[in-house]
């Protein structure tokens, strides 16, 4: 390829995303490199402490909002989305609707994305050089500080929505992301205009008030923090109201309006493995740490480990209506060796008595 040649560039710039397309990805964009208005607004965030314990959000100082000093000689991003949503919306509000079933994020119910989408762009990388020869890269699915969000909205996927998800106009926000880093000069998509208007509806639903005001999400109150990335104590103001939730949250992509365009995926490795999308919280509580990790096999949901996972099921069982049944199995678990767990269930247990 005549990297010299503008049209040239411009044809195979549409030719990796029909190739993207064909291994499953719903959309393909391309961007530059300069995140600076994404390193001021990542800069604010950091500064209110708005990441909690994530310290890996700082941990890389400028690498996350530049990419070339990630890997070196990169000057294009390819961004990639691919569509996870299985469940209806009314099937997932009346999940959220019955306290005493589990509910687990939608896109924690399948196959792990990180290790499937990895694949995927490998092997897009590998069509790129065939076509090429040898070129530099490097691929991303949420396993290394790159922005993400802000490098999707720059290659024209979506706009980043007050939530802080990437909302697509004619897809909604159920979906994930994953780049390849390129020394390759393509030519660069237009980024997405916002188009959230006046609309607060994932402000107004957050069960916690994690989304502090239009744009800004302070995690230390994000259920989806409190559940998957926190390792101590969830704050006991907070327990209440998280209700049956027992890893991560989806209310804010809910009440958005624009996922009534949201398709069903075709990738069936994100459909429900072991009726994780139907269990009762009292069954998986149950489980033994041997059943967790056997049920939670090839899953986003293994890297809580079963200590965090009993810790979440406990809150979701205090918050549950008062049942001789689940004080027996509270009680049961108040000799369990740790202290985070039997912290989280004499609170339960203490909710359960008092009616």
């Amino acid at each position: 390829m005549d990297t010299r040649n503008n049209q040239t560039l411009q044809d195979f710039a549409l030719q990796i995303k029909q190739w993207g397309q064909e291994l499953g990805f719903q959309q393909v964009g391309i961007t530059d490199t300069d995140l600076s208005d994404a390193e001021g607004h990542l800069h604010d965030w950091l500064n209110n402490n708005f990441h909690g314990d994530m310290d890996y959000m700082q941990r890389h100082g400028l690498k996350r909002s530049r990419p070339a000093l990630l890997h070196p000689g990169t000057i294009r991003v390819i961004s990639v989305r691919m569509d996870y949503q299985t469940d209806s919306k009314p099937a997932m509000e009346q999940a959220l609707m019955k306290p005493a079933e589990a509910y687990i994020s939608r896109y924690a119910l399948g196959r792990d994305y990180h290790k499937l989408m990895r694949n995927r762009l490998q092997k897009l990388a590998e069509k790129i050089a065939a076509d090429v020869g040898p070129f530099g890269y490097r691929a991303f699915v949420d396993s290394a500080p790159v922005l993400e969000k802000a490098l999707a909205e720059k290659a024209g996927l979506g706009w980043i929505g007050k939530h802080s998800n990437v909302i697509n106009r004619k897809a909604g926000s159920w979906f994930f992301l994953g780049e390849i880093y390129t020394d390759l000069p393509l030519p660069v998509d237009q980024p997405a205009s916002n188009h959230c208007g006046g609309c607060s509806a994932c402000l107004a639903i957050c069960p916690t008030q994690a989304i502090v005001a239009p744009y800004q999400v302070d995690a230390r109150r994000c259920v989806s923090y409190l559940t998957i990335e926190l390792h101590g104590s969830i704050p006991e103001d907070l327990r209440p109201l998280i209700g049956n939730r027992i890893y991560g949250c989806d209310d804010c992509q809910l009440a958005c309006p624009w996922n009534r365009f949201a398709k069903p995926t075709a990738e069936g490795d994100f459909h429900p493995r072991h009726r994780l999308n139907s269990r009762q919280l009292l069954e998986v509580f149950a489980w033994t740490e041997s059943e967790f990790l056997s049920k939670t096999e090839g899953s986003a949901i293994r890297r809580i480990g079963y200590e965090r996972w009993l810790r979440n099921i406990a809150v979701a069982l205090g918050n549950a209506p008062t049942s001789a049944l689940i004080i027996d199995a509270l009680t049961d678990k108040l000799d369990y060796p740790s202290e985070l767990v039997k912290e989280h269930v004499q609170w339960a247990l203490a909710r359960q008595r008092q009616g």
